[in-house]
């Protein structure tokens, strides 16, 4: 009879030991790994171009802007209701500036609530009209 108890004494040990164990708190190395949000396009900010703003870069990137209308809206620009573009540097971390011509302000605010969707316009643009040259 006193195997029989000392048997039943480890195994209600075990038991008890093994309920213990997993009330305890998990460490750090036990909980399951985070994982990261995948990475984005950084989304940029737009500033309007002054008297602040490289000149010669301002003519330059607008002698070579693809579109002859806001980037937004697609109204033209000089001629149009809208009359000329408002010159803006969209600016991203790490990356060069922009530029970015919309009609008017309801346009920035556009802008601004999906802002990598219009750099992807102007690439595209750019695309288009370097196709359009080598012809």
């Amino acid at each position: 009879m006193k195997t029989n108890r000392n048997s039943l004494v480890r195994v209600l040990a075990v038991l008890l030991a093994g309920a213990a164990f997993t009330s305890l708190p998990l460490t750090a190395r036990d909980e399951p790994k985070k994982t990261a949000a995948p990475a984005t396009a950084a989304a940029g900010t737009l500033v309007p171009a002054d008297a602040k703003t490289d000149a010669a870069w301002l003519a330059k990137a607008g002698a070579a802007y693809p579109l002859d209308s806001c980037v937004v809206s697609d109204d033209k620009f000089d001629g149009g209701a809208m009359g000329k573009p408002r010159n803006y540097l969209y600016q991203v971390s790490g990356q060069p500036d922009r530029l970015v011509r919309l009609c008017c302000k309801d346009c920035v605010k556009d802008f601004a609530k999906d802002p990598a969707q219009y750099p992807k316009k102007l690439d595209a643009a750019v695309a288009t009209k370097a196709v359009g040259t080598k012809k």
